[in-house]
């Protein structure tokens, strides 16, 4: 991964590529941005051009079998630490190195996915990923030994925000007496859920979404489509190129969010002075409770983003509106009127609670419930 094909971000290739060229190279630093704007990609080109030492314009030369280690994620100076479940080949104290073919998977597939990508591949019903203090053991076992290249040693970790408090604990001692020519790449989507005293020791860098402008051109130039549905695409990714790749291939069919909202709210509407309805909030609780956790979470941000653009096109702002639903008689301008100042503000409480406590192993189906009960009485607040 190099430079040169990561999506826009200049600004930050700049800074990098300028500061190791320099020879100011932080020892730890953290890319934080939303899914699919290229902190991964951002961070594996920063290793490459560092441990490769490759020049401004990314010239192979010399470098070759450098780069081509880096290519394969096969170097022995790029370490990895990820997200990891129990599985039925590795039954307990799952860690990184234990799925390093399943990672190598993932980035090869789409270095912009995202934690529901990456779940995907290990095959996640129920579980929910984390960093161990296991792998913490291990960074200090890769980063005991010399380095390959007579260099820098590299050890990203992806999802920093997933460490659990004894990985925690014992990473920040690394960050504390960082070896020589050591360098740490933390990346996370969630920078508060990082412990403060590993954020106060690391050079924080944000990432911006990416714009629709290269969006569109990556998808003209890399998946070679229409530049019209291109710029749709773009428009309805919100800066996430990831997203913008699921909705290219359709991968939202396999799991229906689109029909699953409309069931509920209309389910809601029924609800109100009608006893019998409450039912179907129930059987519909059920189904999404039968969901793994984190397709939990993702429907219910998923609902985050529809109630925030009916309310944008009750404002009439149009032009931020994005989402266009296709199922049968459901229209978004129809729904709008009912999402207002007056009950947005507790729907999105609500739903935020509910994805907390689904989180933390709450039963779904019990949180599902009471979240249904409650739209059903704020969707009809005056």
């Amino acid at each position: 991964m190099q430079f040169s094909e990561i999506l826009g971000q200049e600004h930050i290739k700049n800074h990098l590529i300028r500061s190791a060229s320099l020879g100011r190279i932080p020892h730890a630093q953290l890319f934080v941005g939303q899914e699919g704007c290229g902190t991964l990609a951002m961070a594996i080109a920063y290793a490459q051009y560092i441990v490769c030492q490759n020049s401004e314009n990314e010239n192979i030369g010399q470098n070759e079998a450098c780069n081509l280690k880096f290519n394969h994620l096969q170097h022995p100076d790029l370490h990895f630490v990820y997200p990891t479940v129990s599985t039925e080949d590795v039954k307990t104290k799952p860690k990184s190195l234990d799925f390093i073919q399943e990672w190598r998977q993932f980035i090869a597939e789409n270095v912009y996915g995202g934690l529901f990508d990456w779940y995907k591949i290990l095959g996640v019903q129920n579980k929910q990923g984390m960093i161990r203090v296991e792998d913490a053991s291990e960074v200090l076992k890769s980063l005991a030994l010399k380095s390959h290249e007579g260099g820098y040693k590299i050890m990203i970790i992806w999802m920093a925000d997933k460490m659990n408090l004894d990985a925690s604990n014992k990473l920040l001692k690394l960050l504390e007496e960082p070896t020589d020519k050591t360098v740490f790449i933390l990346i996370s989507e969630n920078e508060e859920d990082i412990i403060q005293t590993i954020r106060s020791r690391c050079q924080v860098l944000h990432f911006n979404a990416l714009p629709e402008s290269i969006i569109t051109k990556a998808l003209v130039s890399r998946e070679n489509i229409d530049e019209k549905l291109a710029n749709k695409i773009a428009h309805q990714s919100q800066g996430n190129y990831n997203k913008a790749l699921h909705i290219l291939k359709e991968d939202n069919d396999e799991l229906p969010f689109e029909k699953w909202f409309v069931d509920w709210v209309r389910a809601a509407f029924r609800a109100k002075g009608n006893a019998a309805a409450i039912q179907d909030l129930i059987t519909w609780s059920e189904q999404i409770a039968s969901l793994g956790r984190e397709a939990q979470k993702k429907f219910l941000n998923y609902c985050i983003d529809m109630f925030r653009q009916a309310l944008l096109l009750n404002y009439q702002a149009e032009k931020l509106v994005y989402m266009e639903p296709t199922v049968d008689k459901f229209k978004l301008e129809n729904f709008a009127p009912f999402v207002t100042g007056n009950n947005i503000t507790e729907i999105f409480k609500e739903l935020s609670e509910a994805s907390y406590h689904i989180e933390r192993n709450g039963n779904a189906k019990i949180i599902l419930t009471d979240l249904s009960i409650k739209l059903t009485r704020l969707i009809h607040k005056k």
